[in-house]
């Protein structure tokens, strides 16, 4: 039975032992902050007051130092929380710039396709109005066809057709092109001719003024003069020719030209 009790103690004795050496680990690692030494000595002091032994006042430091520890352990656990909340704040910042760097980057894509196809379509519209062909005169009709006989005509007949206008009514360009004429012309009063992007010529005559010159580029439609009855003429019409060329003789069917190019009359 003794040797049972001096085991015994001499088991509770190591294991006092290696509290003790942990305990003063602890003390030494803490003793640089002076935390220990500042927690530690009134226990210290207690215990030399009272006369304890100094295993006890020893095992005193080592109490203390566990609380030491503990509270350093949840202050570094409190530290890792924070961190790792930073972190993921950060992390959530950073997902959010991207997020909406990515919605910035498409929404300015789809800006710019919308803008490119509205442009597409502003130009081919162009395209269309350019390559469209109207009427010289607004709501008239042919007063005179082509190829009509009589002694007014110096090749004895009409070289090409008269529309229906009093004077002063708007004459238009009946497609784009260039005006390569543009005053005075003989028998055909005032006159303009344009060359039209395709190649082919169309004559207007008779005119009482014009409003375009020589190199001018013209629309579909756009106004070119107002009629009259200048030149040989019996009365205030509009004189229309289609041409191959610019020159006198050149002349083709005024009113197959036209509705070739969708113009109903």
């Amino acid at each position: 039975m003794a040797f049972g009790s001096r085991a015994a103690g001499k088991h509770r004795g190591s294991s006092r032992l290696s509290r003790k050496t942990a305990g003063y680990a602890g003390i030494a690692a803490l003793a640089t902050t002076g935390v220990v030494g500042t927690l530690a000595a009134p226990a210290f002091a207690a215990d030399s007051g009272s006369g304890n032994s100094t295993q006890d006042n020893a095992l005193g430091a080592v109490v203390v130092a566990d609380e030491l520890a503990g509270d350093i352990e949840d202050q570094a656990a409190s530290q890792q929380r924070a961190a790792e909340h930073a972190a993921a704040q950060a992390q959530a910042e950073a997902d959010a710039k991207q997020r909406a760097a990515e919605a910035k980057r498409l929404a300015e894509a789809k800006a710019k396709a919308e803008r490119e196809a509205a442009e597409r379509a502003a130009r081919e519209e162009e395209r269309k109005r350019l390559n469209t062909f109207v009427a010289p005169v607004d709501g008239s009709y042919v007063s005179t066809q082509y190829h009509a006989g009589g002694g007014m005509w110096s090749s004895g007949s009409h070289t090409g057709i008269d529309f229906h206008a009093a004077s002063g009514t708007s004459v238009h360009a009946v497609g784009a092109g260039t005006v390569v004429e543009a005053g005075w012309g003989g028998a055909y009063g005032n006159n303009v001719v344009i060359k039209h992007n395709d190649g082919t010529y169309t004559q207007y005559g008779h005119m009482s003024s014009l409003s375009v010159s020589v190199g001018q580029q013209v629309t579909p439609g756009q106004q070119i003069g107002l009629s009259g009855s200048t030149g040989n003429s019996s009365g205030p019409h509009l004189h229309f020719e289609a041409r191959t060329g610019a020159q006198y003789g050149s002349d083709i069917d005024p009113v197959a030209y036209l509705r070739s190019h969708g113009v109903s009359l």
